[in-house]
């Protein structure tokens, strides 16, 4: 199977399985930020995309330059790796309900980055077991949940948004196989 790392277009690797994004820290750290093109390119993104999405609230502006923080990128990684299935809409109401206002992580039930690691280490898990069925993502969820508790302030909250997001990118997933499916039925029909 060819893997890649959730919300990124780059390939899975072992490292990424406990903590994903410190493949891409690494790459912040150095240089400050990531300008627009490189962020384009870590997500598949495009740059207008990028931008409407911070000019509706979704992702806070850059501050003092033209690169993308931590947090942005975060931001932008979770919100992608759910577009495959959800409203940006209904990702962005998600994104409040577990984090309040994008601008104030005073409000936060848990960092962008600990969400991001935790929902990846699910999926990647999920994959390896086969086993996306409703009870063993809820499974997973509130063992990793339990796990990093002195780290969440609210769990059952934390729980049930997880859960969602977790069958929302399988869901994206199998909307895009389903797709390639079906091109190459159409091409071979002549569609």
């Amino acid at each position: 199977m060819n893997r890649f790392i959730p919300g990124t277009t780059m390939k899975f690797s072992e490292q990424a399985r406990e903590h994903a994004f410190s493949m891409i820290s690494p790459v912040l750290e150095a240089t400050g930020g990531l300008t627009l093109s490189q962020l384009s390119k870590l997500t598949g993104l495009e740059g207008t995309t990028i931008q409407n999405w911070i000019k509706r609230g979704w992702v806070s502006p850059t501050r003092g330059g033209k690169k993308y923080s931590q947090q942005q990128v975060l931001r932008i990684l979770l919100i992608n790796m759910l577009r495959g299935a959800m409203k940006l809409e209904d990702i962005a109401n998600l994104m409040v309900y577990i984090n309040g206002d994008v601008e104030d992580t005073s409000d936060d039930i848990i960092s962008d980055e600990l969400l991001y690691n935790i929902l990846c280490k699910i999926i990647f898990t999920a994959e390896d077991k086969g086993a996306f069925d409703t009870d063993n993502v809820r499974k997973l969820v509130t063992e990793e949940v339990e796990e990093y508790a002195n780290e969440i302030t609210d769990e059952e909250k934390l729980k049930k948004a997880m859960y969602v997001m977790i069958i929302a990118y399988r869901s994206g997933f199998l909307k895009s196989e389903m797709e390639k499916g079906l091109r190459v039925i159409l091409e071979e029909f002549g569609a």
